[in-house]
C-alpha cells in the first residue's frame, strides 16, 4: 500500500502511531511525506540518531524535499539508486528512508507519480544560513529544466504530483501568517508550478507546506491527515 501525509518537522509520533494502527505494515508499504520531513536537518549526530530510530519503522518513507531541510544530494553519505522506476537518494544503513529526486517519476500502485520539491522560507530572516536555513531550498534552474524535460517525455501526462508547495493560483490564503507582508515573499516556485499545472494532465496533486488539510479541486493539501494513494 501507498499512503500520503504532510510535513513532520522531525516529529514522528503520529507516523509511529499510524504504523501501530495499521498493524501489519512492512517496508514494502510506502508513506510519502510531502516535504519538511526534518530528517536531514543537523547533518551530524542528531540526524544519525533520528535515522536509526526511523529505520525501525515497519514502512518505507519517501520524502519530498521541503524548505526546512538540507538537500540529500549535498550530503556525502547519500547515493542515488533506482527505485520503482525513478532515482532516489539513499543510505545503505537506513534502507527504508528514501528521498525523492525532483523530476523523477515513480510507479506507485500502477500510478505515474512525479516529485517536485522545494519552497521559500518566509521565516528565513529568523534562521541561520547553513544551520537551519539553506540557500538551495527552492528548485534551481537545473531542477526546473529536469522536471519540464521529464514531463515533456510523458507528453505532459502523469497520474499524481507530489510537491511541497502548490501552484500559485491554489495558495490557501487563509493559512497565511497575518504579521508577514506577503508582498515580500518570493513566489517564484509557486508561479513556476502554475505554468506546470496549466499544461499538465493529472488526477491528483498533493502538497504540504501550508499546514492545513483541505482540498481545492484536484489539489489536495495535507498536514496531519493520512490518505491512501
Amino acid at each position: 500500500m501507498v499512503y500520503i501525509t504532510g510535513d513532520t518537522h522531525r516529529d514522528f509520533h503520529r507516523i509511529e502511531e499510524f504504523c501501530e494502527d495499521l498493524g501489519d505494515s512492512t517496508t514494502d508499504d510506502v508513506l510519502v511525506i510531502l516535504g519538511d520531513v526534518g530528517i536531514n536537518y543537523y547533518g551530524e549526530t542528531e540526524d544519525y540518531a533520528l535515522k536509526a530510530e526511523l529505520a525501525e519503522l515497519p514502512i518505507t518513507l519517501l520524502c519530498i524535499h521541503g524548505n526546512h531541510e538540507m538537500r540529500p544530494e549535498s550530503i556525502s553519505t547519500y547515493e542515488e539508486i533506482e527505485w520503482r522506476g525513478g532515482m532516489v537518494y539513499w543510505e545503505l544503513e537506513f534502507p527504508n528512508l528514501l528521498f525523492a529526486k525532483d523530476g523523477e517519476i515513480y510507479d506507485l500502485e500502477g500510478k505515474r507519480c512525479i516529485a517536485i520539491g522545494g519552497a521559500y522560507s518566509i521565516d528565513k530572516y529568523m534562521r541561520v544560513r547553513g544551520l537551519d536555513w539553506w540557500d538551495d531550498e527552492q528548485p534551481s534552474y537545473e531542477i526546473k529544466t529536469r522536471v519540464e524535460d521529464q514531463l515533456e517525455k510523458e507528453n505532459w501526462r502523469v497520474d499524481v504530483v507530489f510537491s511541497h508547495t502548490c501552484p500559485f493560483q491554489y495558495q490557501p490564503r487563509e493559512t497565511f501568517i497575518f504579521n508577514i507582508d506577503d508582498s515580500f515573499v518570493d513566489k517564484s516556485t509557486e508561479l513556476w508550478l502554475d505554468t506546470i499545472e496549466k499544461k499538465l494532465t493529472y488526477s491528483e496533486w498533493y502538497c504540504g507546506h501550508f499546514h492545513t488539510d483541505c482540498r481545492d479541486d484536484n489539489i489536495i493539501f495535507m498536514f496531519t491527515d493520512f490518505r491512501d494513494l
